[in-house]
């Protein structure tokens, strides 16, 4: 609830905004039940509007900000670099004796290990934004069709394809992790928030995939593409 707001503001977008107050306000412990012997944490029924636009939130969030095809980019540039920048490529374990160690990789000793030039190539191409281009992208939800259709992108590209990476995110999960929303008037009392919201009920996993390449080879990569649909 806090991040998105927050990543909004940082950002400077509006994908990420809903009505927070309102939503607080309608959180309710709800009793135990036959197939809940515990209390859970939901909201009221006057409140499904505003929890239906927080998972709403979250979703144009990813889609528009965290998987963003330049920084899910810099994402494969961080992650290749720390590799090279951690002892066996990976940081240390935060327990016992490893502890300390794992303390002394903050933000500051990252980013000045990179700004030296300890990082590697992808380090540097951090520091000079020579990151990779996007080539080709699926769409967010993908058919069978749609796969058939980025098997054979990825085999007229080749050896130009350097990563190709997948959203595998799903947005909202019904079943028992669907927010549970009491009402005082309806039968059963207790609903699930899919049950409320049919943009909710509709959401589908995002298995968008993006294929990368290195900017030298994009001018030939992109001519390897439009030579498939010319085929078409």
């Amino acid at each position: 609830m806090d991040y998105l707001i927050r990543d909004s503001h940082h950002i400077g977008v509006h994908y990420g905004k809903y009505d927070l107050s309102r939503l607080v306000s309608s959180v309710i412990a709800i009793p135990p039940d036959k197939e809940n012997p515990h209390p859970r944490i939901g909201i009221e029924e006057g409140g499904w509007h505003a929890a239906e636009a927080l998972v709403l939130a979250r979703y144009f969030m990813f889609t528009q900000v965290y998987f963003h095809k330049t920084r899910v980019a810099y994402d494969i540039h961080l992650r290749e670099a720390m590799k090279t920048l951690l002892p066996g490529g990976r940081f240390p374990k935060p327990v016992g004796a490893e502890l300390k160690e794992f303390l002394k990789w903050d933000d500051w000793r990252v980013l000045g290990l990179i700004g030296k030039g300890k990082a590697g190539e992808h380090g540097k191409r951090i520091i000079e934004r020579n990151h990779y281009r996007e080539i080709y992208h699926t769409p967010e939800v993908c058919s069978d069709k749609d796969m058939r259709e980025l098997g054979a992108a990825k085999a007229k590209l080749g050896e130009l394809v350097v990563e190709e990476e997948s959203a595998k995110k799903s947005w909202y999960k019904t079943g028992n992790t669907d927010i549970p929303v009491f009402s005082k008037v309806r039968s059963p009392q207790v609903q699930p928030l899919s049950g409320y919201s049919k943009a909710i009920e509709g959401m589908k996993e995002n298995n968008q995939v993006l294929l990368y390449v290195d900017g030298a080879s994009k001018e030939e990569a992109e001519k390897r593409i439009r030579k498939g649909r010319e085929r078409k």
